[in-house]
């Protein structure tokens, strides 16, 4: 046998070996043995206490990264609506935290499904992250008809948060706006489809309308997929 530093299992199986062979063992060797087993219980003990805190540290990473998300969303939603409640009594623009680049411009509401949720202004990213966005270059939802013309008002929102509910609704199911002025419109869902997400829509309608879109399918895990799902609503009558 070569020259060199022997690891613990070799000398484990080494005394086993040699006692096999030359009868039966020493007390030294014996020894040998029990301290190397002694070894081994200990380092697989360790090795569980080791893992079995990365465990702890790992759940608990995750339930405050959870909760601080939860946390933020919660507070973002309460900030959203004092904005709202403000916007409605001082009739001007009111930002939900001073660094926002966006602010509450409706209320979008499925009376039959127990929904609701507030409209804000544009359509990016970040908007979108805390409700439903207005594309601005659509008509501003719950505008007065006589005095605004008609137009189409296009909401965008995430499938998974603020518009999960869509795919509970179907044509015939009445939708309603509310604007800053507290008057509240009805729109009545004429049609349902999935389109490719290039799809293009009319916005200089003779009619008011609302269109409400969203990714498609609303199960997918892939966040690039290429289909929106449109909910298209026409205004009936103003409910007050």
């Amino acid at each position: 046998m070569n020259e060199r530093l022997l690891l613990p299992v070799e000398c484990f199986r080494l005394f086993s070996t040699e006692s096999r062979i030359t009868g039966p063992s020493t007390r030294e060797e014996r020894r040998g043995r029990w301290r190397a087993g002694c070894f081994f219980r200990k380092t697989r003990r360790r090795a569980r206490e080791v893992a079995a805190w990365l465990a702890v540290a790992l759940g608990l990473w995750w339930l405050g990264n959870a909760g601080y998300i939860h946390a933020k969303a919660w507070l973002g939603q309460v900030l959203l609506e004092r904005a709202w409640t403000q916007t409605q009594q001082t009739q001007a623009a009111v930002k939900p935290w001073p660094w926002a680049d966006t602010v509450p411009v409706a209320r979008l509401s499925a009376p039959a499904l127990g929904e609701g949720t507030l409209i804000l202004r544009g359509a990016n990213g970040r908007t979108i992250a805390w409700g439903p966005g207005w594309r601005e270059d659509s008509a501003m939802p719950g505008a007065e008809e006589k005095s605004e013309g008609g137009g189409n008002s296009v909401i965008i929102a995430h499938r998974d948060t603020h518009f999960r509910f869509l795919k509970e609704l179907a044509v015939s199911d009445v939708l309603e706006v509310e604007n800053a002025q507290g008057k509240t419109f009805r729109y009545r869902v004429w049609r349902i489809r999935v389109v490719d997400a290039d799809f293009s829509l009319p916005l200089a309608t003779e009619e008011a309308r609302l269109t409400l879109v969203t990714c498609y399918p609303f199960d997918a895990l892939a966040r690039d997929n290429r289909q929106r799902y449109l909910v298209e609503a026409v205004r009936v009558l103003e409910a007050n």
